[in-house]
């Protein structure tokens, strides 16, 4: 006799349980970025108060906690083309160093495998820092040290502008995917046991990197582009590589990336913003709307039928969540912000999800990714030597400067 389903009150009670006594972890939030935009001060953490609830937003710390977050990995995130892109990166690195400064009492920064732990003991949310776009490099590799030394624990190759040495998914390819330099890079990251993320990159990057990593990457906020054919999700052909790699495919909550009916009515909007990231976006939204009619809705049953295809694809233990909450209001309905992941979970366990998967997708997977890169990463340093070099020492003196 088949077991009965939970009912959805009897399923929100257990995920709420289960979220107690393990971890969840988000892969990607770009608070960060909203900080900057919305404050006075270009990135005044303590102005824009997180100890508040921000109506206007999807993140702060009393849905965090609603939320049950155990863990959150927040991205220094600039744009392609932003000018002084290293200087950008740093400051984007200082807000989240100054949010755990802030909020000592609700944030605890991973620097190695066993703060997850030690920031459960705290009653501590687990900061993890990444970088979002390499453009912040500058085409030199000695950044990589100094970004690793300041906490960074992952890096997107890439954002959605093509670099001299990364194609990225949403811009013109240039490289056929990786240069050498590129290469260069994942190979130092792998060296400093920083978690390398392809979420942003072309498919052929993705088989670049998978080519050349020796240690698990991840896909920290993609769906499948078999479902939804977005080219920020990730194709068949990349994903059936995962399982040997040992990475993860985090799932997001871009209602783009997941509902091909809001792909299809975004579509002139990308053409429009192409690589734009800001307020340019919802204004070019809302003026569709208004010779178009209101843009199709994704739901939370998206991210589960988008789950339940991955775990098809890669298996359950290579999965993870990664919403991308980024401070607008068109996210899935069911989902609309930090406090609605125990209704995600919740759904996965109405639907027959055992225990061990679960636990695994809200953040096990993850710190097992973690450990293994950090692992790695201090056995390739006692027998390999940093990096050196810019574009032009690697790729030849061609390449851009």
């Amino acid at each position: 006799m088949a077991k009965k389903a939970l009912s959805k009150t009897a399923a929100l009670e257990k995920a709420r349980a289960l979220m107690e006594k393990f971890q969840f972890i988000d892969g990607h939030n770009d608070l960060p970025w909203v900080i900057r935009q919305r404050t006075g001060a270009k990135g005044d953490v303590a102005g824009y108060d997180l100890r508040k609830i921000h109506n206007d937003g999807d993140t702060d710390i009393p849905r965090l906690r609603q939320g049950r977050v155990g863990g959150q990995v927040f991205a220094a995130f600039i744009p392609s083309d932003i000018p002084h892109p290293a200087r950008a990166t740093l400051e984007q690195i200082d807000i989240i160093r100054r949010i755990n400064e802030t909020y000592p009492d609700t944030f605890h920064p991973v620097l190695k495998s066993s703060d997850f732990a030690r920031a459960r003991r705290l009653g501590k949310i687990a900061s993890i820092l990444s970088v979002e776009g390499g453009v912040g490099l500058e085409n030199t590799l000695a950044p990589l040290r100094l970004w690793h030394g300041l906490g960074m624990r992952l890096m997107t190759l890439c954002h959605n502008g093509t670099l001299d040495w990364c194609d990225s998914a949403t811009d013109a390819a240039r490289h056929g995917g990786l240069t050498a330099f590129g290469r260069a890079v994942v190979r130092e990251l792998n060296r400093l046991g920083v978690i390398i993320d392809c979420a942003h990159v072309a498919p052929s990057v993705m088989h670049h990197v998978l080519d050349t990593s020796t240690a698990p990457i991840v896909f920290s906020h993609s769906n499948a582009r078999a479902l939804c054919n977005h080219p920020r999700n990730v194709p068949d052909d990349v994903l059936d590589r995962v399982p040997a790699n040992g990475g993860l495919v985090m799932a997001t909550f871009i209602p783009d990336f997941l509902n091909p009916d809001v792909h299809a009515w975004m579509e002139p909007v990308r053409k429009a913003l192409a690589n734009d990231f800001g307020t340019s976006r919802m204004a070019a939204i809302k003026a569709r709307e208004q010779t178009h009619g209101p843009c199709p809705k994704a739901t939370l049953d998206h991210v589960v039928t988008h789950l339940e295809y991955l775990a098809g694809r890669v298996g359950v233990e290579n999965l993870g969540i990664g919403s991308d909450f980024f401070g607008v209001p068109t996210m899935p309905v069911g989902l609309e912000n930090v406090s609605r992941f125990p209704h995600l979970i919740a759904e996965l366990i109405r639907r027959g999800w055992s225990d061990k998967a679960v636990i695994g997708i809200m953040g096990g997977n993850f710190q097992r990714v973690f450990k293994a890169v950090e692992t790695h990463g201090a056995e390739l340093r006692t027998t390999t030597q940093p990096a050196l070099g810019t574009i032009q020492d690697i790729d030849g003196p061609a390449a851009p400067y």
